[in-house]
Order: structure tokens, then sequence, then C-alpha cells
């Protein structure tokens, strides 16, 4: 039970969620191939209505989950199965700029799709020379009658090159930085347009995507000509609090297998947990969890309450996009130590391949990396802290 106060029906949509993931989902997951979308798993997230919380399947005045309840939602997931709870982080990711900023037609013929898991989404940001710098992308969409051309490359893409539709990021006004970037829709299918596997340590799909000359119509732009980059940064702004409550679903995972593991090992005739070095750890694995957790529902809050421009309080951490930072910061990379700790207490048993600390050992690193390293959190908590000459 956490000291943060969550309502009954979010406790109980929580355990719900646990237990699908742990039931129906986790052994879907488990049968799907490293490195490939799961298609069968993103279909049944779609079945279960989890994808439609996040990308509604048509423009019926449907609002999106709360960035609580997105947080939340996350979290459960983790906590019993990684994959489910990335597959479907990635269709919001992918599918949420289409969700609020497509035309129409567009929305049309994406929507259903993304909301039901028969159309896969992936967000293209990303370059290889573009990564935390994405203000600098180098992706050039040249003007061709009354759409453009998309010439060059994305790397690290997740769900590349495997996708139905990419929301892509390109610079239609060169030499503006974050002023002349449009974003598009882009099927995964269109004429020009070729991807490859990347082999990471993160177990779902990665790859890097050619373009090479791909057309798209006006159609298919993304609410405005060169507001792509406002466009990347509110999708990010959303979906950051909860990258933290991924991790600390990830760290919770591991906490409650260090505690069953002290609790039935025997060494030395007696309980692991009876030796203070490991119950001291277990204690402070336990202290760092939770605090992350409040941490990333209190960004969460702060988010639903003001939105990413909102204010923040005395405590001087600035505005939601601040809290937001320091949340995903410190809930990745709590959950990168708790989970090390973890494979510590269980020793070489944790190592063996298909082990659930083995698992969450690799899923753990990406996360301190993807949608902004640490290094760019703490660069924008800074920039929030001295925002408007506060010191």
């Amino acid at each position: 039970m956490t000291a943060f106060s969550l309502s009954d029906d979010q406790l109980r949509r929580m355990a719900e969620v646990r237990a699908l993931a742990r039931e129906a989902l986790a052994p879907i997951a488990a049968a799907g191939q490293p490195g490939r979308v799961n298609r069968e798993l993103v279909r049944a997230l779609g079945g279960h209505g989890l994808i439609a919380a996040l990308v509604p399947p048509g423009r019926d005045g449907a609002a999106p989950p709360s960035a609580l309840d997105l947080c939340l939602l996350r979290e459960s997931l983790a906590r019993e199965c990684t994959g489910a709870e990335t597959a479907l982080a990635l269709q919001g990711l992918g599918g949420h700029p289409i969700a609020t900023e497509a035309s129409d037609a567009t929305a049309a013929r994406w929507l259903p799709g993304i909301s039901s898991g028969e159309a896969v989404a992936a967000f293209a940001l990303s370059e290889a020379a573009a990564g935390s710098d994405a203000a600098g992308l180098e992706l050039s969409a040249s003007p061709d009658g009354d759409g453009w051309r998309l010439t060059g490359e994305k790397a690290w893409i997740s769900n590349a090159p495997d996708a139905d539709v990419y929301t892509v990021f390109a610079r239609t006004t060169p030499g503006a930085r974050s002023r002349g970037i449009t974003a598009f829709a882009v099927p995964g299918d269109a004429p020009g347009l070729r991807g490859e596997r990347l082999e990471l340590l993160a177990a779902h799909a990665i790859g890097r995507l050619e373009f090479d000359g791909v057309p798209v119509g006006p159609e298919q732009v993304l609410g405005e000509v060169d507001g792509g980059f406002g466009l990347a940064m509110r999708t990010l702004d959303r979906y950051r609090p909860s990258v933290g409550a991924f991790a600390v679903g990830m760290a919770q995972a591991a906490l409650d297998a260090a505690i069953g593991h002290a609790a039935e090992r025997r060494t030395f005739g007696k309980q692991l947990r009876e030796f203070q070095a490991v119950s001291h750890t277990i204690a402070e694995m336990a202290t760092r969890t939770e605090a992350a957790r409040l941490l990333v529902y209190a960004a969460a809050s702060r988010y639903d309450r003001g939105g990413p421009g909102g204010q923040g309080g005395s405590s001087g951490q600035g505005g939601s996009s601040g809290l937001a930072a320091m949340a995903k910061l410190y809930a990745t990379e709590t959950a990168q130590w708790v989970v090390d700790a973890a494979v510590q207490v269980h020793g070489a048993r944790a190592l063996v391949r298909g082990h659930a600390l083995e698992h969450l050992y690799r899923e753990v690193r990406a996360p301190r990396i993807y949608e902004g390293t640490s290094e760019i959190q703490r660069t924008i908590i800074a920039r929030e802290l001295f925002k408007g000459g506060r010191g």
C-alpha cells in the first residue's frame, strides 16, 4: 500500500490489470520472438481495451487517461509483464499524435486499427546524430507539389521496421532548428521506405528506417507545418512521468523477488533474511522504490492539475516539466539499483537465462536512455530551477 492517496477504484483497477497481465498477457509475451513485434500481444492488449484507454478508436469525444492513471496502468503491467507494458506504451507513444493532431481522414484510417491492436504504431523522432538533441534532426521534407518527399534516416526507433504506421518528424524548414520540424503519419509500406533491425539489449523490436524520397501529402501532416517539435515535446511530456512508473513497476517486481528469496533461502543454518547485510539491503530497496513511486505520482498529478506548463509550488522544483524530469530521472536510476541489488541477493541463480531477474536486468537499462537520458533530465531540472532568475 502506497502512502499516496489513491482511490479505491484506482487500487481495484491496478489489481485487475496486474491479474490480467499475469494470467493472460504474460504467456503471450513469453511466446513472442525477442527483437520482433509480438502482434498477438498487441492484439490482446487491444482486445482487453487497454490500448483504447490511451488511443481512442475514433473522435467521439473520449478523453485520454489522466497522467496519473497512465502511470498506474504502466506500473501495474510492468510489475507482472514488461513485454505487455512496453507494447502498450509504444502503441500509445506512436498513436497519441495521430489521435490528437491528425486530419479527419488520417485519423479515420489509423485510429481504429491502432486502438484494436491490428495496426502497430511507432514514434520516429531519433536519428543517429540527433538523439538527445532532437531539434537537430536532419531527415528532410522537400516540397513536392502540394506535399513533400522525405529523404534521410531514423535510428533507434522502437517497433521498426515492423510498424504499420510511423509518426515521423522531419525538417521542413532548413536551419530553423526546433521551429522548422513537421510531423507526418507515414504508412509502413510507403514507397521508398525501407528498414532494418538493430540487435540491442532490449527485448522489443528496434530498428533503423531509410527514407528515399518517400511521398507524403498535406493530409498526412500532424498538427501544423513547422509545429512538429512542439508536438513531439508535448507527447514526451505526457509520457515522461509514466516512464518512471514503468521503472517503479520493475523495481517493485525485483523487490518482491528479493523478499521472497530471502525468506525461503537458508544458508549457514538460518534464513537469508536473518543476515543484517541482506535485510538492510532489502530495506534500502523498499525505501528507494517507494520514494520513486511517490515522486512519479506527484509528477503525474502536477501534470494533470496544470499541464506541461503548470507552475511549481513553494518547493522550488519548477513547473510540471521539471517535476516530470525528476520523476523519470530518479525512478529509472532507482530501478537500475534495485534490480542490481536483487540480483546480488539471489546470487548466480538470478543470472540464469530465463530467470525473472535476468530478464529485468536486461530490461531496466534502456529507460535511463530513451525519452531523454538521465543527463537530459538533469538539464531540464536545472533549467526549471533557474527559470525566471530563481536561485
